[in-house]
């Protein structure tokens, strides 16, 4: 009896553990594409639902769709509205697993051919690395799930006889909703439904629970998984709060109108149903009602998505609101909350030096805003370090070093913002005031929308072929030492200014997401900056 309960719990560890390992693995695969979909395709709440079914399906990981659609929303990329529609769409999407269970574990005997398929992957893990490597991890992670649902099986079958559907809740209402919590309780435990759902499996093919009982189960199942993305919504930002608060309540939804359900799909199957049967009903009816619930949410999206928006107000938006800890779960979306963040301080100060450097306008706004700046830097600096990046994607290392240089060009650029006296030096010579105010209108067109950074490129090769010259001018302008020196500083500060300013707009560019990098060019500075004098 021991030994039969060890492999019983040895078998859902297995399960456990196989299934993360292949939804890590798969999620590393299909990061760029799924992506590329959710940003692409997420268009109307249908097509929204359609891509999250999808990438969920693809990653076996609705916990990644959501998270890569939080940072997309965080970034401004996709709106609220269409993240609700992604969120029903990954519900859907997670069903496939029961799919998989049922045909490859239970309908086919692949625990023997597991073991040699088990063997080649790992070995080709050890020999391998980058993509090849996480292919090798996925297919030893499915070798795990054949593998633990054949223990769960060989455990369960000394309990045939003592646990029967009468050691359960019986199939009223009231069982029912005991069974509900049951199916919470285990989801929140082992933080994996799709464990719960091959868990009722195995018991329905023994015969220890009914087709009602494990429906109720299932269900309660569906609705434990909110649980994890709740406690991840304490303290996180406006995006994942209202995204949380989203998917219980569609779950919550879905799951009432699935235990009205239970007894249709009963009646069709039939008293007499064989086991095998009544777990082809199961995960036929775990499909159905998240298909039919995502159905009937679809066209509500608009009063759905207002009413969460209600109870969960946006209130003031600092700049670093897209810096959630839970977007580092993906790396790719906490480069894209890294880069909205950095592009909000970016337009945050130049705005306030397009202020200053207007006529007749005074700097004395700027000491606050570099305030706020450097915090937010300082925030940005912490979650930037913790960030994973595999050592293999080219891509996302690119726009992280792109992302480092944009911070490096921010601080230099916060550091000349303070030294007013230059600036106001600069403003008050008729040579320099004109380039001065030439540059403090590019930052304004840009805080506007438009693309600038041509015209900063071009004012900055103005002032390297024009430097010596006004260096001359101002030293043979008969000026007393002290304004000389003024003036020459201010001159530099503004080389120096309008530089940071390029390259600030240069790596934006680079640490986009839609960015295409070639090697190497995000490392190469290629017209850097002069170093802090």
């Amino acid at each position: 009896m021991t030994t039969d309960l060890f492999a019983l719990l040895g078998g859902i560890g297995l399960f456990l553990f196989g299934m993360q390992t292949m939804t890590d693995s798969l999620r590393q695969l299909a990061s760029d594409r799924s992506r590329s979909v959710i940003s692409g395709f997420a268009r109307t709440p249908f097509s929204a639902a359609v891509t999250g079914a999808a990438t969920t399906a693809a990653v076996q990981s609705s916990t990644a769709t959501m998270v890569t659609t939080v940072g997309f929303v965080g970034a401004g990329m996709l709106s609220f509205h269409q993240a609700v529609g992604i969120i029903f769409g990954a519900s859907v999407g997670t069903t496939i697993t029961g799919w998989m269970v049922l045909f490859l574990g239970f309908r086919l005997p692949l625990a023997a051919a597991a073991l040699p398929l088990l063997f080649g992957a790992a070995l080709l893990r050890v020999l391998s690395s980058g993509q090849t490597a996480r292919v090798a991890m996925a297919v030893a992670g499915l070798c795990l799930v054949f593998l633990g649902i054949d223990l769960m099986q060989d455990g369960m079958a000394a309990y045939e006889d003592r646990l029967t559907p009468d050691s359960f809740p019986a199939p009223t209402l009231a069982g029912r909703l005991q069974l509900l919590m049951l199916g919470v309780v285990v989801t929140v435990v082992t933080q994996s439904s799709s464990a719960g759902v091959a868990a009722t499996l195995v018991l329905l093919a023994t015969g220890s629970v009914s087709f009602h009982q494990a429906a109720a189960l299932v269900i309660g199942m569906h609705i434990g998984t909110t649980f994890t993305p709740l406690l991840a919504a304490i303290g996180g930002s406006i995006a994942v709060r209202r995204t949380a608060v989203a998917n219980i309540l569609y779950h919550v939804i879905s799951g009432v109108l699935a235990l009205a359900f239970i007894d249709v799909v009963a009646g069709i199957m039939g008293a007499g149903a064989s086991r095998e049967a009544a777990q082809v009903a199961l995960v036929v009816f775990h499909t159905g009602f998240n298909v039919i619930g995502t159905m009937v949410m679809l066209p509500l999206v608009g009063p759905f998505a207002a009413m969460i928006e209600r109870l969960i107000p946006e209130g003031p938006r600092p700049m670093t609101a897209a810096l959630d800890k839970q977007v580092l779960l993906e790396p790719p979306a906490a480069l894209d909350a890294l880069n909205n963040t950095a592009q909000a301080v970016e337009r945050h100060l130049f705005s306030a030096l397009a202020q200053a450097m207007r006529p007749g306008a005074s700097p004395q706004h700027l000491p606050a805003v570099i305030a706020d700046c450097s915090a937010a830097l300082e925030e940005m600096h912490d979650f930037q370090a913790q960030i994973s990046l595999p050592p293999d994607r080219d891509p996302d290392l690119e726009r992280n070093e792109a992302l480092l240089h944009m911070q490096d060009h921010l601080t230099r650029l916060l550091y000349r913002a303070g030294q007013q006296n230059r600036m106001t030096s600069a403003m008050s010579d008729p040579k320099l005031r004109r380039f001065a105010r030439y540059l403090g209108a590019v930052l304004a067109r840009h805080v506007a929308g438009e693309d600038v950074h041509p015209r900063l490129e071009q004012l900055n090769r103005r002032l390297a072929t024009r430097e010596q010259r006004l260096r001359r001018e101002i030293m043979r302008s008969g000026l007393p030492p002290a304004r000389l020196f003024a003036l020459t500083d201010s001159l530099r500060w503004l080389r120096r200014f309008s530089a940071h300013a390029e390259r600030i707009l240069h790596y934006t560019a680079l640490a986009s997401p839609s960015a295409t990098v070639g090697p190497g060019e995000a490392r190469a500075d290629r017209n850097p900056a002069p170093d802090v004098a």
